[in-house]
């Protein structure tokens, strides 16, 4: 794993709905070149929620080769519009018969051994008709369904190893490094340390652009809710108050974040898409407060990385699999510990501030209304982001000493995932979902 397999640019309003599924359709590209016909099957979380996510419109866009980084929102739409008049599409150079009604299918009943986030694709060629199947895992990873299926790379040792948050404190202890500069030290083992903060520095740049988007956008959400944005009308009301108002700011930072990603719009998933409002907004935070400089977004972003890898090599950051605690909850804690280390904190502070973000998230169910990601996942970004604030202060009032270990809060929550009903886990069928209409 890396930092920038965390924070990474990619369209909403989904990173395991949109984002992966996108990533899914580009995968199976490289596996079938030659394409005559694809039918495309949605199951578990992603046929519940896939028409509100928009995970056909990804997979109609990565089939037709675009990639979640670098596709600008508006080609998605023009090239839904094509597809939908002519009933063709353009797969590696062939042209192929393609009804995106017709050949895409949602089975949100059937589910899959590996993750509740499977795409099956079934495809022909002149060999005749064959089956491949990936898994969306979140964050907007993808894995195949055999090891093989999805080649990687094994990268060289890294200088300081580690898995779990006790591993992550024992090798700060053992080299004498902070959080950051030991990631930085990880992440500069195959490429310049003035590469890795140059690429930070675009993805902090990315999140500004996105803040600033969301702050200047008026106007209703898509979707049957008809949410209208928030955030410009807050930024007005925010700058004729007087006083002390900076979770407010944050808040509105995080809800800007978010309401371009329910838009469809250009986010930096941060670990997913829908809590990518809570790192860029608790970041601009702490770029506000006193002795804050050039290197506060990149040590806020390799601290709050070295908490994401725990996540990922160890747990889940997947609201179909472990429900919105892996989502807000995770990012509440990567932003807590990114903010602990840019205000002198000590690793242990660090790991602290990481643990007490998630152990007060344990047990959030992803209820999405209406299969949106909207009600009510855009105002838990402004309370994991004022909650991570919350954490970090508290993490730095203590000596780093905990009752509760980050790896075992971990554990907590995939158990709590794993008693939690489906029900509650992405597919709006509970919660909330189930209570409001569209």
């Amino acid at each position: 794993m890396s930092v920038f397999d965390l924070f990474q640019a990619g369209v909403g309003p989904s990173s395991s709905h949109t984002v992966g599924p996108m990533r899914a359709a580009s995968l199976l590209l490289q596996e079938v070149p030659a394409i005559e016909a694809v039918q495309v099957a949605l199951l578990g979380s992603l046929g519940a929620t896939g028409r509100g996510h928009g995970t056909d419109r990804a997979v109609v866009a990565g089939l037709a080769g675009f990639r979640p980084e670098s596709v600008i929102p508006e080609q998605i739409d023009q090239l839904l519009e094509q597809v939908a008049r002519d009933g063709r599409l353009l797969v590696n150079g062939r042209e192929i018969e393609f009804d995106p009604v017709g050949d895409i299918e949602f089975r949100p009943a059937e589910r899959l051994p590996l993750h509740p986030n499977g795409i099956v694709f079934r495809v022909r060629t002149s060999d005749g008709w064959s089956e491949h199947i990936y898994y969306s895992i979140g964050g907007g990873a993808v894995v195949g369904a055999d090891p093989g299926q999805v080649s990687t790379v094994i990268p060289d040792p890294l200088p300081h190893p580690f898995r779990t948050g006790a591993e992550l404190l024992a090798e700060c202890a053992r080299s004498g490094l902070s959080v950051s500069e030991l990631m930085l030290r990880n992440e500069s083992a195959d490429c310049g340390r003035d590469e890795v903060r140059g690429r930070l520095r675009s993805l902090w740049d990315l999140m500004c652009q996105c803040i600033e988007a969301g702050c200047h956008t008026e106007g209703v959400l898509p979707g049957g809710l008809r949410v209208r944005r928030r955030a410009p009308r807050m930024l007005r009301q925010i700058r004729h108050q007087t006083g002390d108002n900076q979770l407010e700011w944050v808040s509105l930072w995080a809800l800007a974040v978010n309401e371009q990603n329910a838009a469809g719009g250009r986010v930096v998933t941060a670990p997913t898409n829908g809590a990518a409002g809570i790192v860029p907004a608790v970041l601009k935070h702490a770029l506000a407060l006193p002795g804050s400089d050039d290197s506060t977004p990149i040590d806020f972003l390799l601290a709050a990385g070295a908490i994401g890898e725990v996540y990922r090599a160890t747990a889940s950051i997947s609201g179909a699999e472990v429900g919105c605690q892996g989502e807000i909850g995770v990012a509440c804690s990567m932003a807590a510990a990114g903010l602990a280390e840019v205000l002198g904190g000590s690793p242990e502070q660090v790991v602290n501030a990481a643990e007490i973000g998630l152990e007060h998230h344990l047990g959030l169910t992803c209820d999405p209304v209406g299969g949106l990601v909207q009600v009510p996942c855009i105002e838990r970004n402004a309370i994991g982001a004022t909650t991570a604030i919350t954490a970090a202060r508290l993490a730095l009032a203590g000596d780093g000493h905990q009752i509760v270990s980050l790896d075992q809060v971990i554990s907590a929550m995939m158990a709590t995932g794993a008693d939690m009903p489906v029900k509650y886990k992405e597919t709006a069928a509970g919660g909330l979902a189930s209570l409001v209409q569209c």
